[in-house]
This record gives C-alpha cells, structure tokens and sequence, in this order.
C-alpha cells in the first residue's frame, strides 16, 4: 500500500532540497550588493519552509490517495499463459499521476532557477551542477514514464528500480562528487581571501 507513496514523498524531499538549495544560490549572491533586500531572506528559515510546504503538498496527496482509493494486490492472470502475476494496483490513477507530475514540477522549477543564475563565480556557485542534476533527473523520469505504463509485472518494477537508482546517481554525481573534487583536489580555491581576489 505504501510503495508508490513512500517513493513519492522521499523524492520530494530530495527533490524540494535541491529546490530551496538553488533559491539560497540565488539569493545569496543578490545579497552580496551593499544595501540589498535580500539579506532578509538569507538564514534557515527560508530553505526550511520550502522544503516542508513542498513535502507537505505531496504527503496530504499520499494521505488523500489513502483514504479514497489506496493502492491493492492484483493478480494478472491475463498477460502470459499458464502463470499468475501477483502486482501492484495504484488505485487511484490521478493521485498516482498528481505524483509524478509534482515530482517534475518541482525539479522543472528547480531547472530553470539553477539554468537562470548559472553564470555567478565559478568555484561557488553549485547552480550549474544543479541544472546538469535536474537535467539527468527529468531525462530520466520522461524517459521512465512511458516504460512504466507499458510494462508488466516484473518488468514495470524493474523500470521503478532503474528509474529510481538512475536518477539517485544523477544527482549525486552532479552535485555531490564536484564538492567533494573541490575540497580534495582544490582546497586552496576555497578560500575567502581567493574569492575576494576573484571579485
């Protein structure tokens, strides 16, 4: 009952993470000018309202797919003859579909913000492995979705799985291995006084 739901809040919590880290990216830099606005935005609070009002959207979904149409074994006596295929049954179509679509919502405005504020100062700014991450990401997921629904059984959990590992690695390997490139190989460019001598 819990398997699609599950999927769907984690990945939004991930996904609304990178969101509130690419609005800080943004800001952060805004407020760098003498006598900006946005230095009331910087701090805590912000990233973490975005992130529990994104996750909040979709758990309320998962809740609602619960109580009116939760998902249910099936068995599929119909697709190969002489075997029975014991699957999952979303239940409710829209709630499963409200899933997915609110998942790439998320990373498509996650996308566009990173793409939008790309070009600030190299070694600080993540803003671009986010976009190659969301880029991976949505690759992924379009390309998934219509295997998915076209798939059976074993299969269409196996499409679920490469989706889920594909994606995962996509953002890891975008965002996280450059920081850690960064730090190991580089440390000297994280400094504050080489940033100031950047500027």
């Amino acid at each position: 009952m819990l398997r699609q739901i599950s999927i769907g809040v984690t990945f939004t919590v991930a996904v609304s993470s990178i969101l509130a880290k690419t609005i800080m990216v943004s800001i952060a830099f805004k407020a760098t000018r003498p006598g900006s606005s946005w230095r009331k935005w910087l701090g805590v609070k912000l990233p973490n309202s975005v992130v529990l009002i994104c996750s909040l959207v979709q758990f309320l979904n998962g809740i609602i797919w619960l109580s009116i149409s939760s998902p249910f074994q099936e068995m599929d006596i119909d697709s190969f003859s002489g075997k029975i295929i014991i699957q999952c049954n979303e239940g409710s179509v829209v709630a499963f579909y409200f899933m997915l679509g609110y998942l790439g919502l998320l990373a498509a405005v996650s996308f566009m913000l990173a793409f939008m504020v790309r070009t600030l100062p190299d070694i600080f700014n993540e803003a671009k492995y986010i976009t190659f991450s969301m880029l991976v990401f949505c690759s992924v997921w379009i390309c998934a979705i219509p295997a998915y629904v076209s798939s059976k059984g074993k299969s269409m959990v196996m499409v679920e799985i490469f989706s889920i590992l594909a994606s995962e690695f996509g953002i890891l390997s975008c965002i996280f291995f450059p920081k850690c490139y960064n730090i190991i190989m580089r440390p000297g460019m994280i400094s504050r006084r080489n940033f100031l001598e950047k500027q």
